[in-house]
């Protein structure tokens, strides 16, 4: 619950955001999925997509890992629960790039 920082590219947050456009009858809806660095409210990367897949999650998370500098201190990436952020995949992205996992609570 601690999203201030002082230090750039130390908490990073990202969340799936529905967007819906057209008429109410004939809404259509896209999936915008950004990674956000907290220090400085820059978006390091995003996908918009048709469908809310495990792609449009990881596309964006592995693209800003890759923009990350060599740091002296911990990355930290906070996510909701969803099962997109739950899925092996994911976990094993953000191991693999010594990046620590945080999540919100249940209904948060």
């Amino acid at each position: 619950r601690r999203f201030l920082t002082d230090r750039p590219y130390q908490k990073l947050v990202t969340d799936t955001t529905e967007l819906r456009y057209g008429s109410k009858s004939m809404s259509e809806r896209l999936y915008l999925n950004p990674v956000l660095d907290l220090f400085s409210g820059e978006v390091l990367s995003y996908k918009l997509s048709e469908h809310p897949d495990l792609n449009s999650v990881l596309s964006p998370v592995d693209q800003a890992f890759k923009r990350l500098p060599k740091l002296n201190y911990r990355t930290t990436i906070h996510t909701d629960q969803g099962c997109h952020y739950q899925h092996r995949k994911f976990i094993s992205l953000v191991k693999k790039n010594h990046v620590i996992k945080s999540m919100s609570r249940k209904a948060t």
